[in-house]
């Protein structure tokens, strides 16, 4: 991969350090319930992802979505419906369910768009960006057509050229998901061989503009994402985290090759595959594997991470194992075994392919 721009695309080592916090899952021990907060500054939902002493990796964020221009009236009303928000159901028969008896149908795509934060389709979404970027040269700014984008998440055109408004609706969701949702965190990170500090307050990206093909069409951006089933046909947008590899020195470099097509008819919640190659991204910031290849994780936050969190230990260790199956057959990882760990806790040893991945 000396060739960078040509055989391998990089992405921030910052973001990556945060993603697997930031995409926590609402079964994630670390994982507070959603609130909602007011200050001097406004109203937020928000969750909070508290730190697990076990591991510096482990760190604490904050997730929240800016409820602007809201009078105290509708403030009070928000109120009412997220009484009605059943964290029980959601937890143990899934969000939708646990939603079923708020009305508002705003109100219920806000809090799906925080417990569902940073799904493994909306990190395959940012990965494309990341590489968009390192082709446009562009620094941070990226602009994309909406259709280069779903075809690249591996879906199916209709007989008219177009994409199902389905799947158009749930990308621009997506998106707004990824900009209006604000991460919070003050914690110690590499910078370099150094560990420094500071509270960040960032967006994975932020939307600067969009085009619709066709004039005069009613399109707004964020009704669109709360109310309605639609689609701008090409965004610009901002990488928050990005600083450009010239300038820190700070990222890992992903293949070109990767493959960020969606399974038919899964939920993106069980994309294992794509969670344990971010995990294992992430690591190697923190980490800094041995001879640039050899990563030791202990399998109780590989478990975690991967949302591996039931009860059925055979089950999990299946998915596990399956999943890195899927990463060797794509040629991220060489190989990986089972190493004796403290308290009887084993750990996973992987060797990771530095044609594929790999850490500057």
């Amino acid at each position: 991969m000396s060739k960078r721009n040509d055989t391998s695309f990089p992405v921030d080592g910052q973001l990556l350090m945060v993603l697997p916090r930031a995409a926590a899952a609402l079964k994630n021990p670390d994982v507070q319930l959603p609130i909602l907060r007011s200050d001097a500054d406004g109203y937020y939902l928000e969750m909070r992802v508290e730190a697990d002493i076990g591991d510096p990796s482990e760190l604490a964020v904050t997730r929240r979505v800016p409820l602007e221009n809201l009078s105290a009236e509708e403030w009070e009303d928000l109120k009412d419906q997220y009484a009605k928000l059943d964290l029980r159901s959601c937890s143990d028969q899934g969000i939708s369910k646990g939603l079923e008896k708020i009305q508002d149908r705003r109100i219920q795509r806000l809090i799906m768009a925080l417990l569902t934060f940073l799904n493994p389709r909306q990190v395959s979404i940012v990965l494309y960006l990341y590489r968009l970027a390192a082709q446009q040269g562009t620094g941070q700014s990226v602009c994309f057509r909406s259709n280069d984008l779903l075809e690249s998440l591996g879906y199916t055109r209709t007989k008219d050229g177009g994409f199902a408004s389905k799947l158009r609706s749930q990308l621009n969701r997506d998106l707004v998901a990824l900009h209006r949702t604000e991460l919070v965190l003050a914690q110690s990170l590499r910078k370099g061989n150094n560990i420094g500090a500071k509270v960040m307050i960032k967006s994975v990206l932020r939307i600067k503009d969009y085009e619709i093909d066709n004039v005069p069409r009613d399109f707004d951006l964020a009704k669109a994402a709360d109310y309605t089933y639609e689609l701008a046909d090409a965004y610009t947008v901002s990488l928050e985290f990005f600083e450009g590899p010239s300038r820190t020195g700070d990222y890992v470099l992903f293949a070109n090759s990767i493959d960020i097509t969606q399974k038919l008819g899964n939920n993106a919640k069980s994309d294992y595959k794509t969670k344990l190659l971010i995990y294992l991204a992430s690591r190697m910031k923190w980490d800094i594997p041995q001879d640039g290849q050899y990563l030791v994780i202990s399998k109780q936050y590989l478990f975690k991470n991967l949302d591996l969190l039931g009860s059925n230990s055979s089950r999990n260790n299946q998915i596990f194992w399956r999943t890195v199956d899927e990463l060797k057959q794509e040629g991220y990882v060489l190989g990986a075994q089972e190493l004796p760990g403290k308290k009887k806790v084993p750990n996973i040893q992987f060797q990771i392919n530095p044609e594929k991945l790999r850490c500057n």
